[in-house]
């Protein structure tokens, strides 16, 4: 016997209710469907027991109605439970480079751009989210790709630009009059501008800024003149696809 079959039996043995076991005792002799969700039936709830030799003897017995809804009840469950753990696969999956062209017969959906919305309609909903509907989400959630993707590529037209300023921040990193705060704060900026991609520099001079401002403002303001671009390219964005959808 199997550690799968013995699970079973043991739960057909103990623990359940009149109308789980009377359901037990319907199936017993039937033709079970062999599919992954009887599969997942028979061993997550003992159900639909596996048919076994010489349970063709079993005269099945006709569930009530309530028999029936506990059944319905506990798929719906489980049909929950499954629709949880399927953006939280597909994160992983993404986590570890795999493309949404190679997603998408995974998920049975025929393009890339199914695959991406069916996870952003699934995936749990943010903080910010709130009250949103899926498909507002999925739109959100464009949206702010998009908004990002503007100013990434912003971001490296002006490389130049955004490299002289975290140079400045960096060079304060000896600084004696530096509180804890603004030092990791330059320190982080003085990593990212080892980076290949000037992008990476944005967030951490976000912070630098805000950490800055008291002991040097004049270099603070430089920081935010560069944001303030970059706040405004992503309204431009936003509203431009919001004209477009109108």
């Amino acid at each position: 016997m199997t550690m799968v079959d013995e699970g079973v039996v043991a739960n057909q043995n103990g623990g359940s209710s009149p109308a789980q076991q009377t359901l037990r005792n319907h199936f017993a002799g039937s033709e079970l469907p062999r599919s992954t969700a009887a599969d997942l039936v028979r061993l997550v709830h003992g159900v639909l027991p596996a048919p076994r030799p010489g349970d063709s003897d079993v005269t099945p017995a006709t569930p009530d109605a309530e028999t029936i809804l506990s059944a319905l009840r506990m798929l719906r469950e489980l049909r929950e439970e499954l629709a949880g753990w399927e953006p939280r696969l597909i994160d992983a999956a993404r986590t570890l480079g795999v493309s949404w062209n190679d997603l998408a017969p995974a998920l049975g959906v025929a393009s890339r751009q199914a695959a991406e919305r069916r996870y952003l309609r699934l995936r749990p909903a943010r903080a910010d989210e709130a009250g949103s509907t899926r498909d507002e989400r999925v739109r959100n959630e464009r949206d702010r790709r998009a908004e990002d993707r503007a100013v990434v590529e912003w971001a490296r037209r002006h490389a130049g630009a955004l490299r002289r300023i975290a140079a400045r921040v960096a060079d304060l990193h000896d600084q004696p009059e530096l509180d804890e705060s603004a030092r990791e704060s330059v320190d982080q900026v003085h990593r990212t501008l080892g980076g290949d991609d000037t992008a990476e520099l944005l967030s951490p001079l976000r912070d630098a800024r805000d950490a800055l401002g008291p002991s040097h403002p004049a270099l603070a303001q430089s920081i935010s003149d560069v944001l303030d671009r970059t706040d405004a390219l992503r309204d431009h964005t936003r509203q431009r696809r919001a004209d477009t959808r109108g």
